[in-house]
């Protein structure tokens, strides 16, 4: 088990019967995910391939008339906030739900306040869309106690609005619209641009394992905003709207202008690229191409677009030793944190057991939590339990 056996639905609602003496209204719930092909082309209006993970951020709520809203988390304590005032004002961890708050009530709905409390089994930092699954859990938690209609494309466009404007920092929708929109034993084709999906099956021949280094980030703090901003001055000197426009070929001219502009844009076009082969390959059950494609797009997200880490280097180099491993590449915006791995899925066992005794975080990036590595199943999308 890679995370405690009672799960975060039991101890949320433990949790809010021991620190408010009642029985919560209502639960909510969203889930984390992982992404197995196309990093860092949601912000380039491309093509994503993630699934909804099988693990959840949970808040049990009950109403409280006004503003205010008191919420404990298992991991970091309680927090008061009044919707009224500005989410610059609360702790980190709280700004998310305050930012949904404040992002809802600024489009008309009457949000009101609630007490809660939150038990997540998503490692924060560890690049599996925690932010993510505390923002649409509470976006639902704040709806459905307020009573107000909110669809699941509302709840991910509020998310990001959060990440965007409360946390500054500009990331792309891939996160909060699969923790929303997910569909069970299924991962989605996301067009970023007209955020249409398409669900495609995985394999029965193979599994998806989750490979946890045990290294953290905060994509705040690193080069996140900086790549973004490189994609969007490569798209103005090519004049198209955003690097999903752009070819390979187009880049001739960037490479005499800035050859690390070339590097970026080349990683975004061709990542473009893989998914949609990516796609393909599962629809036909096609896992040989798939896993190869997966390692292309780390070697290309090393290289050319250096958001990959040490740790995550050598735990994908690691995997891929392995003769039952199909392909492997690091997940989420990078630096730290997790890769993934298709797996043949009568060794799985074998190979998670491989994975844990031989991998040890490099001394230029020391871990701060344990290695994991477990199989995962695509789950559904967030919901009021």
């Amino acid at each position: 088990m890679p995370f405690p056996s009672l799960s975060a639905l039991l101890r949320a609602q433990e949790g809010f019967r021991a620190n408010f003496n009642s029985t919560p209204s209502v639960i909510a719930r969203s889930p984390g995910r992982v992404n197995l092909i196309g990093e860092h082309t949601d912000y380039n209006e491309g093509f994503v391939l993630p699934i909804a993970l099988p693990f959840d951020t949970v808040i049990a709520a009950s109403p409280h008339k006004g503003s205010t809203v008191t919420v404990h988390s298992e991991g970091f304590g309680t927090v008061n906030f009044d919707l009224d005032r500005d989410p610059s004002e609360t702790p980190d961890w709280a700004r998310y739900l305050h930012g949904v708050g404040v992002f809802l009530r600024s489009t008309g709905k009457p949000i009101s306040g609630w007490t809660g409390y939150i038990a997540s089994d998503i490692p924060s930092g560890a690049n599996l869309a925690s932010s993510a699954a505390l923002e649409i859990a509470a976006g639902l938690i704040f709806c459905t106690l307020s009573d107000v209609a909110i669809d699941p494309k509302q709840l991910a466009r509020c998310g990001q609005h959060v990440e965007n404007h409360i946390f500054g920092l500009p990331s792309g929708i891939m996160d909060q619209w699969i923790c929303s929109l997910a569909k069970q034993d299924q991962a989605l084709l996301i067009d970023c641009r007209t955020l249409s999906t398409e669900p495609v099956k995985i394999p029965e021949e193979v599994a998806l394992i989750i490979m946890d280094t045990g290294t953290r980030r905060d994509l705040t703090g690193t080069e996140y905003a900086n790549r973004r901003a490189t994609c969007k001055r490569v798209a103005t000197e090519l004049n198209v709207t955003a690097l999903r426009d752009a070819t390979l070929e187009d880049l001739a001219p960037i490479s005499s202008i800035n050859a690390t502009w070339s590097k970026r844009a080349r990683h975004v076009i061709s990542e473009n690229n893989r998914t949609l082969k990516a796609f393909s390959a599962l629809q036909s059950g096609d896992s040989i191409l798939l896993g190869k494609l997966m390692v292309e797009s780390h070697r290309s997200l090393a290289t050319d677009y250096e958001v990959s880490s040490p740790a995550l280097n050598k735990i994908v180099d690691t995997a891929l030793e392995n003769p039952d491993c199909l392909g492997a590449r690091m997940t989420g915006g990078g630096f730290a944190g997790c890769a993934v791995a298709l797996v043949k899925s009568e060794n799985v066992d074998h190979f998670c057991d491989e994975v844990s005794s031989t991998f040890t975080a490099p001394d230029t990036q020391p871990a701060v939590a344990p290695t994991r590595v477990y199989p995962v199943r695509a789950a559904a999308g967030a919901s009021i339990i």
